[in-house]
Formats: structure tokens, C-alpha cells, sequence
């Protein structure tokens, strides 16, 4: 069974109970030609190797604190921070706190 995305002009509410599992908290809420978005639960001392995403990201912090290493940088990221990256810049997230973040993505689909 599909699992439904948001249409233009749909509300969604984003789940940010840090006391659910971390698979309960991340969910894709948009999915469409060019852009995905979609919250990431993020556990408290979890690590998520260095990848690189197929186009433009951003990451906002909306709950919790991870520690993103991107640029040859460390930063932490608290509710209301957000980093931007470049297409196919590599990155790697760990967890400090459990976390919930908003993950926007522009594609390169032609």
C-alpha cells in the first residue's frame, strides 16, 4: 500500500513527541518531481556515516540536538537552526539528543 504525500495546498502536522521511537518520527511528508521533504528522527548517540544527497538540502533542527560535520566544520544544531547544502556535498549527522529534523530536498530529476 502507497504510503499518501501532501498535495499542493495540504496542511501537515509534523510529530515532534521525542518519547515516540525515532521510526515513528521520521516520515516523508512531501514527495513530487523535484523537491522531497521529509522529517529525519534522529536517536540520542546514533551516527550516520558521511553520505552525499542526490541535490540541494537543507536541515532544520525542530526538536532535540544533533551535530552535523559538513564543510570540514562541526556544527550543532538546536531547535530553530537550519544549514544548507550544496548538491552533493557529503555530511554526516550524529545524534546528541534525540531529534527530529526537517529535511528539504531539490532534486535533480530532468
Amino acid at each position: 500500500m502507497a504510503i499518501p504525500h501532501a498535495k499542493s495546498g495540504d496542511m501537515v502536522s509534523i510529530d515532534l513527541d521525542l518519547s515516540k521511537p525515532v521510526t515513528e518520527l521520521s516520515r516523508t511528508l512531501v514527495r513530487d518531481e523535484h523537491i522531497e521533504i521529509f522529517t529525519l528522527g534522529v536517536a540520542a548517540g546514533s551516527h550516520m556515516q558521511e553520505h552525499r544527497a542526490a541535490g540541494r538540502l537543507s536541515l532544520h533542527c525542530l526538536a532535540g540536538e544533533v551535530r552535523l560535520h559538513c564543510h570540514g566544520k562541526l556544527h550543532h544544531l538546536q531547535p530553530g537552526q537550519l544549514v544548507y547544502l550544496q548538491d552533493g556535498e557529503p555530511h554526516s549527522v550524529e545524534g546528541v539528543q534525540t531529534a527530529v529534523l526537517l529535511l528539504t530536498l531539490v532534486l535533480n530529476r530532468k
